[in-house]
């Protein structure tokens, strides 16, 4: 699934380019769209009871981007082992196919009290349609 989005002027640092913390924050909004896109907005998945916090990160820094540029975003997700989503990410130019970053993160699914739970029936079901949801 792919996410076209623009570098805000707030996105930028001193040296011209985008902050390296904004790359998770892309990731973030990435992700909510993937969700979105399978009919699992977080809101949804968490009036269930179902919570899905951040359990590993990790990004690599390929190249600049700057204010007002158009990047596209292209992310995949995967069930992993019995408890765990992971979502990859690559962040390019949009016009050129330049690479900015790319990495992934991965979620655990936890109860309202924080206890690791298996995905549920109705979101394995749900993240399962379509072409573009494995590796």
């Amino acid at each position: 699934m792919a996410v076209l989005f623009r570098v805000r002027y707030s996105d930028t640092d001193q040296m011209g380019t985008y902050s390296s913390a904004r790359v998770l924050e892309w990731f973030e909004h990435g992700r909510t769209e993937f969700l979105r896109e399978k009919n699992l907005p977080y809101a949804l998945i968490e009036s269930r009871g179902v919570f899905c916090p951040v359990i590993e990160a990790h990004v690599c820094y390929r190249g600049r981007a700057r204010y007002d540029d158009l990047l596209r975003m292209n992310v995949s997700a995967a069930l992993c082992g019995k408890a765990r989503v992971r979502f990859d990410v690559t962040i390019v130019h949009d016009q050129t196919g330049e690479p900015v970053a790319d990495g992934y993160t991965i979620h655990a699914f936890v109860n309202s009290a924080g206890k690791p739970i298996r995905p549920p029936n109705w979101f394995t079901e749900a993240f399962s349609r379509g072409a573009n949801n494995t590796q």
